[in-house]
């Protein structure tokens, strides 16, 4: 083999993405720790911004046809080189099975995309890591049968939620060239996993986690009084599952002698709408939108805000968060939490303890704000008694080392 040529091959739907920071860190910690590897990319990056983190990564990176119709000539000539490969007849049957029951031109893309990587991923290469198990996924199947290697995984929150049972099943058993293993994210979806797989041991809890060291230490807070105004804020994509429609409704049903302000980073398709939904509430002027921004001003937010609120629900589609390592980083910061009790959030949050847990309707998250509010010292408690959990508990180095050693038996055969 190769000296420079990494046995491993690590599929993402983009790179880099600022809002799949938890994956650019578990790269970033595996490379650290000696995993040698290159990234295929299935899409090429959107953002203006980048995290230190990217630029942390020492690995190539690859980048797939987006559109097989952007690459036709790369894309004929990989089909006619996977054509020859003693993996593509059987590889072409399990597409065309999925393919009956998901008809869409994203389900020809993914062949696709699995005919480039198969025919242009080096010999080298011992096997494939999918981030995400819908379509990154697929991808590497595809391709794995193509070449006959062993591939694996990483399912986080919208691709288990979202994804058809027949689906995950197959990627699941051993009789469908179903992954070495898989990893995830949280104990709900491991358990979910565990019991639509042939094998429930082929599933690994492994938290994120998180990387304390590229953290700040948390700020020495000058905790508030109940009289004092409140400085709310919330970092998530804007989109249903994140639940900011009905946080701005419950803002709106906040007491008038209440002097808070909310700012909102991230961005998203729900901007234009949510935007008109604060100026028909009324409150409008008390919020700020900031957009996309990177991880130094995430930081600095967070350590001039008084309360982190993420309404997180169930969207109409299934979609749900899993455990959002924003709340992580906010505990981290000594910044107290008002979330709800959605997907493995009381994974870390034990409402009370850490933090308040609400339901996800306006009147609920009304309430909370205004008791955390009011009991300054409870929501002091609560960010002290979070952060002590964050430093026992949700360090990232016992999950590196976990998959570190499945990557490895993966590609040593065993």
């Amino acid at each position: 083999m190769s000296s420079n040529t990494p046995p491993l091959a690590v599929l993402v739907k983009g790179w880099p993405r600022l809002s799949e920071t938890f994956i650019a860190q578990e790269l970033v910690a595996l490379e650290e720790a000696g995993q040698a590897f290159e990234i295929w990319s299935l899409r090429h990056p959107t953002d203006v911004k980048r995290h230190p983190l990217h630029d942390r990564l020492q690995a190539r990176v690859r980048y797939l046809p987006e559109y097989l119709y952007q690459e036709p000539g790369r894309v004929w000539a990989a089909r006619t080189t996977a054509q020859a490969l003693p993996g593509y007849g059987e590889a072409y049957r399990v597409w065309r099975a999925d393919l009956r029951r998901d008809p869409s031109r994203n389900r020809i893309r993914r062949f696709g995309q699995a005919c480039v990587l198969a025919a242009e991923a080096p010999a080298e290469v011992l096997g494939l890591y999918a981030h995400f198990l819908h379509t990154p996924a697929s991808v590497a199947r595809y391709a794995a049968i193509m070449r006959g290697l062993p591939w694996s995984f990483s399912a986080h929150a919208k691709d288990i939620w979202t994804s058809p049972d027949w689906e995950i099943s197959e990627k699941l058993s051993s009789q469908h060239h179903g992954a070495a293993f898989g990893a995830t994210c949280t104990a709900f979806g491991a358990r979910h996993l565990q019991e639509m797989s042939d094998d429930p041991t082929r599933i690994d809890l492994i938290y994120h986690g998180l990387d304390l060291a590229r953290f700040p230490k948390p700020p020495a807070r000058k905790w508030r009084s109940a009289k004092d105004p409140l400085k709310l804020m919330s970092v998530g994509r804007l989109v249903e599952k994140k639940g900011f429609d009905r946080l701005i409704a419950a803002l709106a049903l906040l007491p008038p002698e209440l002097d808070w302000h909310w700012t909102h980073i991230g961005g998203g398709g729900l901007n234009d709408l949510l935007q008109d939904m604060a100026e028909d509430a009324g409150v409008s002027q008390r919020i700020t939108w900031r957009g996309a921004c990177d991880q130094p001003e995430v930081i600095a937010a967070m350590r001039a805000s008084d309360l982190f609120v993420l309404p997180s629900r169930v969207a109409a589609d299934g979609d749900r968060d899993g455990l959002p390592n924003v709340l992580m980083e906010a505990a981290s910061q000594l910044l107290p939490i008002l979330s709800t009790p959605v997907s493995a959030i009381p994974e870390f949050i034990d409402s009370g303890a850490h933090g308040l847990l609400s339901k996800d309707d306006p009147e609920a998250l009304a309430a909370a704000l205004l008791s955390l509010a009011q009991q300054p010292r409870m929501a002091q408690n609560m960010a002290e008694a979070a952060l002590e959990r964050l430093r026992r508990d949700f360090g990232m180095d016992p999950g590196i080392a976990q998959l570190v050693a499945r990557l490895d038996a993966m590609l040593q055969g065993s």
